[in-house]
């Protein structure tokens, strides 16, 4: 018998008799570097073998690095860097990793629908656990959300090498989006804009003419990667040249450096240090420093800026050392990752 139904069928809606529970919700991963397990140099020790193993972050042979690493870096750098990890840990672990779960959650409050998840490139939980516990529940969409808001082949280039191993070990994969990055993305750049015009309510905006300055600090890479072709310089700049018109400010009123050097290679600079001992020197009244690159708290901003910047800052004879967080929990913030998750999940919810 012929049914006499013949309304319409919306696509959408039709799924697969053989269709499992989770096929129909789409996931978010929101996924940053990783963290030691604990501040403790074993634990330390573990992170950085795995993250200074990586060909995209050390590009050097490894019959070259191996040795270099086993037999001087992870005997040196260990036990100062755990003491480094203690003076910023938190009763629920790392800053890094506490403020990347908040994210999630409160992503997960304004995504109904999304099951979101948090993912380290190093540590855990790994991408490919992340992966395997999604793939096993049902899920068959997914959108990666690096936290890097300027792209470099040293962070979102390494997570999706990891996503594209685990692909290439299953035969069932995903209908998979990655995004790239959102160096002048309007949430974005109004998160940074918000925190330094609320910081400048509360103590006055800076006085360029009187030698105030306002300093953008970033995470370096070697200048052989900028070389080699990396955007990561490009895309940092197109950030401070936005926040710059979003503030209202002349082209060039930010001071722009690059932080968290190590080794003997040549990195872009200058180095936010030795720009904080300069400026200490010149007697500039009063320093505010902002991390664009740095979506949540963690030992670069929190123990590098906030502790070691500003010492030397006020030891060389500056005056007053602001270090402006925007990141975290804060409504910016997650605003901005909403922003960004929602262009990834475009016509799944």
């Amino acid at each position: 018998m012929i049914s006499e139904d013949l309304t319409p069928v919306d696509p959408r809606a039709a799924r697969p008799m053989n269709a499992r529970p989770g096929d129909a919700q789409p996931a978010l991963i929101l996924v940053n570097l990783g963290t030691p397990t604990a501040p403790e140099p074993s634990a330390v020790r573990a992170y950085l073998r795995e993250f200074l193993s990586d060909r995209r972050v050390i590009e050097m042979s490894p019959l070259l690095w191996k040795p270099i690493l086993e037999g001087i870096v992870l005997r040196v750098r260990p036990r100062p860097v755990a003491a480094k990890y203690r003076s910023i840990w938190l009763d629920g672990g790392s800053p890094l990793m506490h403020y990347t779960r908040e994210q999630a959650r409160l992503l997960g409050e304004r995504l109904p629908g999304v099951r979101v998840e948090v993912a380290m490139r190093y540590g855990q939980p790994s991408i490919g656990s992340i992966l395997d516990g999604l793939h096993a529940d049902g899920v068959r969409r997914v959108a990666v959300l690096p936290a890097y808001p300027q792209y470099a082949a040293s962070t979102v280039a390494t997570l999706n090498d990891t996503i594209a191993r685990w692909i290439r070990r299953n035969r069932d994969g995903f209908e998979m989006r990655l995004q790239r990055s959102f160096p002048a993305a309007p949430a974005y750049i109004d998160a940074l804009a918000v925190a330094l015009e609320e910081h400048w309510e509360r103590v006055g905006r800076p006085n360029f003419l009187a030698g105030d300055r306002v300093v953008v600090s970033f995470h370096s890479i070697p200048v052989a990667m900028d070389e080699a072709g990396d955007p990561y310089r490009g895309e940092c700049r197109r950030t401070v040249a936005a926040l710059e018109t979003r503030l209202g400010l002349p082209m060039g009123s930010l001071t722009v450096c690059f932080q968290s050097v190590f080794g003997r290679a040549q990195w872009l600079g200058p180095q936010t240090i030795d720009e904080m001992g300069e400026l200490g020197r010149a007697r500039c009244p009063r320093v505010d420093v902002i991390c664009p690159g740095f979506v949540a708290d963690c030992l670069e901003t929190l123990e590098e800026i906030d502790q070691l910047n500003r010492e030397t800052f006020v030891e060389a004879g500056g005056g007053d050392f602001h270090y402006v967080p925007w990141a975290n929990d804060s409504d910016g913030a997650v605003t901005a990752l909403e922003e960004q998750a929602r262009i990834a999940l475009a016509g799944w919810v």
